[in-house]
């Protein structure tokens, strides 16, 4: 049977065989159609409207090729979408990605636009830290979106740290945001922030292994983090405070072991946020409660 030749035609082909191969969403997109829009968009070289193309409009030979080895590889390979065309889109920017650093994909982006607001006035919004940077979504968009501020991103990984930088340059943000090679706190010193903000490594044993093949395409140094997955986070809870500024909060990304970290840290209070399109387990603490608990 011969491949599609029109866009309607991929899609219905796409949709039949992503959901025999089994396939997860989880990195940018929720479903086989926006996963396939998506990598449409970038054979054709168009937006993710498909502007130009009617669904019945005949495609030449080679925008057919071009399409039909991305699906043929999402399919055979697993491999996330964004990694297949090197580039994912966060808080409305797009960001260079291959395999060395994790999709782009936290809820922390809500909080970006809202300049961390109501959680911090915008007043004693001056410095912002990001740990585990991993391609600079993050930072680079405090940075982009927030006027007036000083971003530090922190990683371990040197080709985490390249790929940031690499983003830094092409979003045009050298002078705002300060890219270090660091693990968690150790090179900054006494360096004091009014937000400290991470989607750090929080995965355990046992729940990566039973990650959908996608997630193995991603830097395991990224997702792992012990055995309970909250070695990381145990470094920024214990840390953070003297790190702060006395107004400063902490806003860390857990996602699944929220219930792991409330158990291990029952008498702590953590402010769990609420988003409005879509994620969890995010927590707040502020500056005087770590001082309280931690310090």
């Amino acid at each position: 049977m011969s491949n599609p030749e029109t866009i309607s035609a991929w899609l219905n082909w796409a949709k039949k065989n992503f959901s025999a191969a089994g396939l997860h969403y989880g990195h940018g997109t929720d479903d086989s159609v926006s996963e396939t829009i998506y990598l449409l968009a970038y054979a054709l070289k168009t937006d993710f409207e498909l502007s130009g193309f009617e669904n019945d409009t005949q495609l030449s030979s080679e925008q057919n090729k071009n399409i039909h080895t991305l699906l043929k590889s999402r399919i055979e390979k697993k491999i996330p979408a964004a990694y297949l065309v090197n580039e994912a889109w966060f808080c409305g920017l797009p960001f260079y990605v291959d395999e060395k650093v994790l999709v782009p994909r936290s809820p922390i982006a809500e909080l970006i636009e809202s300049a961390f607001q109501p959680w911090i006035k915008r007043s004693k919004l001056h410095s912002i830290l990001e740990i585990g940077t991993g391609s600079g979504c993050i930072a680079l968009s405090c940075a982009y979106y927030i006027e007036d501020v000083n971003v530090d991103a922190v990683d371990i990984d040197e080709h985490a740290i390249d790929i940031a930088l690499r983003n830094r340059k092409r979003l045009n943000l050298e002078e705002q945001v300060n890219i270090i090679k660091s693990d968690v706190f150790s090179d900054l010193g006494d360096k004091k922030y009014d937000v400290i903000v991470s989607n750090p490594p929080y995965v355990g044993t046992e729940e990566y292994n039973n990650l959908p093949d996608e997630y193995k395409h991603e830097p395991e140094i990224g997702l792992k983090s012990g055995a309970d997955g909250l070695d990381c986070v145990r470094v920024i809870l214990t840390e953070a405070a003297s790190h702060l500024n006395d107004s400063g909060v902490l806003i860390v990304e857990v996602g699944n072991s929220q219930i792991i970290l409330e158990a291990a840290f029952s008498e702590i209070p953590f402010m769990w946020l609420d988003f409005e399109y879509g994620g969890s387990g995010v927590f707040l603490l502020e500056k005087k409660q770590l001082d309280h608990y931690f310090v």
